[in-house]
């Protein structure tokens, strides 16, 4: 939503907006409700745990007609198509070449957002036009296939690269030197170790949908999906030494309803907000590549908010390079220069 224009063409929502957002929103989109025990299991077993109707209501009233095209900046959003079963990638490059794929922001964001056992599967069409046959989507949210979408953005500029687009200009397809990658995590409760074999190996399908307060298949799915992703990268980015180009912030320490998907009270949602600010203030850490646990970075003194600052400062001079090296850039550099030529 921070992608997505007002009518100024300027970002929906600024970063510091999406907090208050959540606050305001989510008692209403994940309705805390008493049920008994067995009346939690029915209902798991009767359909999804929150129908969806606010968020769908919400989403639509914000984004309006916006469509994948207009968004401010290059986007890529993953999700997963059931009826296919296979991941579709809502890419702002993709949809260059393939029209199809230029949906209404509002149906990507209630789609991605669809997660299993909790939101209902969002269906919608693209219409047919005078170069493409109609196309069906039927969605749920993406992080069933990559639950940590850094490799799926790395993979389209990629592309990219491959095709020689302009905005990469001189970069080589694997010169992943010339990569600033931020990888923002929600958390995980890793620290509980709240499984083990001996309880799993007794477990039924109803016991892996529903244990503790939890999902355990979600739980398991979701994190190994994650956590290859940032072993992967760590790997790639230590070993070209290049590991100040990767920021992963996550904590993986949570434990109890700060760990939870959709415990919305307002205490809960309280105690996430002084995470995330506690979060900022703690050292850089990077995932230990033995133990698959977040660790001190000894290598670098900065916080997370330290770093973040750093790489800001690098995307902005970025972004005034490739803008000088622009057609429009040049022209416009010509512009001035002719401008403060003295008159002869």
């Amino acid at each position: 939503m921070i992608a997505a224009p007002d009518e100024n063409n300027r970002p929906l929502f600024s970063a510091k907006d999406i907090k208050q957002f959540y606050l305001d929103h989510s008692p209403k989109i994940f309705p805390q409700i008493r049920r008994w025990p067995i009346g939690r299991i029915v209902k798991l077993l009767s359909g999804p745990k929150y129908d969806g109707e606010y968020l769908h209501k919400l989403v639509k009233e914000k984004l309006g007609d916006t469509k994948l095209h207009q968004t401010l900046t290059k986007v890529v959003i993953p999700t997963f198509d059931i009826k296919l079963l296979q991941p579709t990638i809502f890419s702002t490059y993709e949809m260059k070449n393939n029209p199809s794929l230029d949906a209404y922001l509002s149906d990507i964001c209630i789609s991605t957002s669809a997660a299993p056992t909790f939101l209902p599967a969002h269906h919608f069409k693209i219409e047919a036009t005078a170069t493409q046959k109609t196309r069906e989507f039927n969605l749920i949210d993406g992080g069933v296939a990559a639950n940590n979408p850094t490799l799926v953005a790395i993979g389209e500029v990629t592309k990219e690269v491959i095709k020689e687009n302009p905005d990469f200009y001189a970069i080589k397809p694997m010169d992943y030197r010339r990569f600033l990658v931020i990888s923002l995590g929600t958390g995980a409760p890793k620290s509980e170790m709240k499984y083990t074999a001996e309880q799993a190996a007794e477990w039924g399908m109803l016991d892996w949908l529903t244990n503790g307060g939890s999902t355990p298949i979600i739980d398991v799915f979701s994190r190994a999906s994650s956590d290859m992703v940032d072993l992967h990268l760590s790997v790639i980015f230590q070993a070209l030494r290049c590991e100040q180009n990767y920021l992963r912030i996550q904590d993986d320490t949570l434990s109890g309803k700060v760990a939870s998907v959709d415990v919305a009270t307002q205490k809960n949602l309280n105690d996430l907000v002084k995470v995330g600010e506690g979060l900022l203030k703690k050292p850089v850490s990077r995932v230990n590549l033995e133990t698959g646990i977040f660790e001190d970075c000894i290598s670098n003194s900065e916080t997370n908010e330290q770093a973040l600052i750093r790489f800001a400062m690098l995307l902005s001079e970025e972004r005034r390079l490739r803008h000088a090296r622009s057609p429009h850039g040049r022209a416009a550099a010509l512009k001035l220069e002719n401008n403060a030529s003295p008159a002869t």
